[in-house]
């Protein structure tokens, strides 16, 4: 064989290993537990809501007998049966008196759809949440906020500057570019070199007809009470990128804060929970009251 058929194998070789490892990004494993709301001590209800595109999304509705409801958002490749962030997230609600709409975004969990699309689509997702409970229980949406960590920290900035009715949101290790962190993702992720994200990101792109979400995009346009935590320790988001939005934000929006903590991607509810509680339970109380 010549050098050519050589070179040309191996081209293909390449693009064969990016396609699959793109495929594997945009398909992660469904996480599915065994535990519920009345672990904790609370009667829930499973239910089910339509996405704009078609899509049926799986989650449980916790009625606390109040008007104000908080939907916490996981992240990529998580659930809402996610233990180390979602499950006492769930609880804290609970326990600070608010109604909880809790579901699994497209592509995890229990609901439908084939492919994440990390930031993009799932603002669908969100938009099916709220739509469905302002049908069937619009008494307990008269106050509505978000929870978010990681891609659903995303969806929250998101969904503070496109989706009305929303009066705050708490963004928890927000990815701020999302080719940075998909770069360092393939390396803690997956133990592959990050320049190798140069190849499997148009791919992802390809296969899931997504767009790539920036958040940092979205800094001039969040005019509503957000709450950022970023952690000095996170090996997908850099501190310093989060800083960037903060103060790009705060020169709109007056009501902006942000919490930098010694903990890693999402850790900090489980490195300081009562710290957290006391930031976040301060933050809801002033702005869902």
């Amino acid at each position: 064989m010549t050098w050519v058929g050589v070179l040309i194998l191996a081209l293909l070789a390449f693009l064969a290993f990016s396609a699959f490892v793109a495929y594997r990004m945009i398909t992660p494993p469904r996480l599915v537990g065994d535990w519920t709301p009345k672990d904790l001590g609370f009667e829930y209800e499973n239910v089910e809501f339509t996405t704009e595109d078609g899509l049926k999304l799986s989650g449980w509705w916790i009625d606390n007998g109040s008007n104000k409801t908080v939907l916490p958002l996981h992240g990529y490749t998580a659930s809402r049966w996610e233990k180390r962030y979602m499950r006492p997230t769930i609880e804290f609600l609970l326990r600070e008196g608010y109604n909880v709409l809790a579901f699994d975004f497209r592509a995890h969990g229990k609901s439908e759809g084939k492919y994440t699309t990390v930031g993009d689509r799932e603002l669908l997702d969100v938009r099916a949440a709220i739509a469905w409970l302002r049908a069937n229980h619009p008494e307990r949406a008269q106050r509505v906020g978000l929870v978010g960590f990681s891609m659903g920290a995303i969806v929250t900035i998101r969904s503070l500057a496109e989706i009305e009715g929303i009066c705050c949101g708490v963004a928890d290790s927000p990815p701020m570019y999302l080719d940075r962190s998909g770069a360092r993702g393939l390396r803690y992720f997956a133990k592959l070199p990050e320049w190798l994200h140069i190849s499997v990101r148009p791919l992802t792109r390809l296969f899931s007809g997504g767009k790539e979400v920036h958040p940092i995009e979205y800094a001039e346009r969040v005019r509503k009470p957000l709450l950022i935590i970023a952690g000095e320790k996170d090996p997908l988001v850099m501190v310093d990128e989060v800083r960037e939005f903060y103060e790009k934000n705060r020169e709109t929006n007056p009501n902006v804060e942000l919490w930098v903590t010694d903990a890693p991607h999402v850790r900090t509810i489980k490195l300081h929970p009562e710290e957290w509680k006391g930031k976040v339970g301060e933050f809801l109380r002033k702005w869902m009251g």
